[in-house]
């Protein structure tokens, strides 16, 4: 794995914490396996788990409803700050450490992993002569088998997670508005995966690798949109229409560069080409189903962001008060109806729907017996190469499809992450990070934020 970038405005922090959110959730049970494994769905996949915000809209609305151009009129800050690294490194230590294996209600989760974020990014950067905003840069969400993504239900649910669910955790946190994001898919089952669950996995998986590999200055979009298709039909499953990966910027989730997961007549995004210095949340969903999901019920809905470039005068108390409480504590990321006062913001919200002052991010669902799995990663495009800074171990996997005989996909996966140094005279010896390409990342892909 490429070494971290030097920084020197921020040393660079481990975070712990005494009791860290995988305790609070994971029940008593009996000993794990001594010897347990991290595998890929082939030698030549390693793991590689992990989404900004998530970008997963409605089949039919895939426009990227942006904020870039409005947020900051400031010259704008990219990783050539050293300071702006070490952020966001710090944001994606937070997000590594919320993931859990869960065992409880729903609603739980979500809502212990929204404080897990809050609690460890009020712990750092406190000594700076400027107030630096931090938290919750997408909630936490739990969305199980079928269900695609976003759901992160209200106070009052009562849903729970059942033995062999295929449990999706998607979350999001920052630090002075420079983003880390992460999703992963974990099946509750002792033991490896096996069958259509662990091909499903497996897809996302390799599909994931091989984005990484793919996202590199001088590469387009359409290049990595065209190769996950092509890892997920190599697992007989489908990438999930609808699914775009963000560039991330300062204060913005969603920025104007995007990579669309499947390329259609209905959904088309501009050309762009990856260059040095940016940001990427690489966002891959997979499904044994047909990968167009389809919204059932618009009351699940309760993850919103606010439209920054629309204004309309609401008509009703109510709902000038939700707005009103919504542009003070979110006035840029998204949040959740559980954050605000759970009675008017029934009311409220629909008002400001029906005005488009907010962006609602859907419950989507593929058909009961699909299943889906989801892979998201924050990716830093450094001078060094491109650096995955999220993600979380994978089970084992045991899947019944094998990519050992695609030549394309195995060429895919055995491209460096480390930008090739030009050869200027002799080679100084025994220096480290000067290889001309670094070790693929199959040989140690869980080490994205080693030091």
């Amino acid at each position: 794995m490429d070494p971290p970038v030097s920084v020197t405005s921020h040393p660079r922090r481990r975070l712990t914490t005494s009791l860290p959110l995988a305790s609070i959730l994971i029940p008593p049970k009996p000993p794990p396996n001594p010897n347990p494994t991290t595998t890929s769905p082939s030698s030549a996949a390693a793991t590689a788990t992990a989404t900004a915000t998530s970008s997963l809209r409605s089949p039919v609305r895939i426009e990227a409803m942006s904020s870039d151009d409005e947020v900051r009129e400031e010259k704008e800050l990219d990783l050539s700050s050293s300071d702006v690294v070490t952020k966001y490194k710090d944001a994606a230590d937070i997000i590594n450490m919320s993931l859990c294996k869960p065992k409880a209600k729903i609603v739980d989760i979500c809502e212990k992993g929204d404080s897990y974020i809050r609690e460890q990014t009020g712990n750092i950067y406190k000594n700076v002569k400027r107030k630096i905003e931090r938290g919750v840069a997408f909630p936490t969400c739990v969305s199980v088998n079928n269900t695609v993504c976003h759901f992160s239900p209200l106070a009052t649910d009562e849903a729970v997670l059942e033995e062999n669910d295929m449990v999706k955790i998607d979350m999001g946190c920052h630090i002075d508005g420079f983003i880390a994001v992460v999703a992963h898919t974990h099946v509750i089952h002792d033991g490896a995966v096996t069958g259509k669950a662990a091909d499903v996995l497996a897809a996302a998986n390799t599909a994931a690798e091989v984005a990484l590999r793919l996202v590199r200055p001088g590469k387009k979009n359409k290049d990595v949109t065209e190769a996950i298709q092509k890892v997920a039909a190599a697992y007989d499953c489908k990438i999930v229409e609808g699914v775009l990966s963000h560039q991330l910027k300062q204060f913005v989730i969603d920025g104007n560069k995007v990579v669309l997961s499947v390329s259609n007549a209905d959904t088309k995004v501009d050309d762009a080409e990856f260059e040095e210095n940016e940001v990427y949340a690489i966002d891959i969903v997979t499904s044994t189903g047909e990968g167009k999901p389809k919204l059932l019920d618009e009351k699940q809905t309760t993850i919103y962001k606010r439209a920054v470039d629309k204004n309309y005068h609401l008509k009703m108390k109510a709902s000038r008060f939700i707005f009103s409480e919504i542009s003070q504590k979110f006035p840029i990321m998204p949040f959740t109806a559980r954050a605000l006062e759970e009675k008017r913001a029934r009311l409220g919200l629909v008002e400001c729907m029906n005005h488009e002052l907010l962006q609602p991010y859907p419950v989507l669902h593929e058909k009961p017996g699909d299943l889906v799995a989801h892979i998201k990663f924050t990716v830093l495009l450094l001078p060094s190469g491109s650096q995955r800074v999220t993600s979380h171990s994978l089970q084992e996997l045991q899947p019944t499809k094998s990519i050992e005989d695609n030549a394309e996909i195995k060429a895919w996966l055995a491209l460096g992450t480390k930008t090739k140094k030009k050869s200027g005279g002799k080679k100084k010896k025994g220096k480290k990070g000067d290889a001309a390409e670094a070790v693929p990342m199959e040989e140690g892909s869980n080490d994205a934020n080693k030091e």
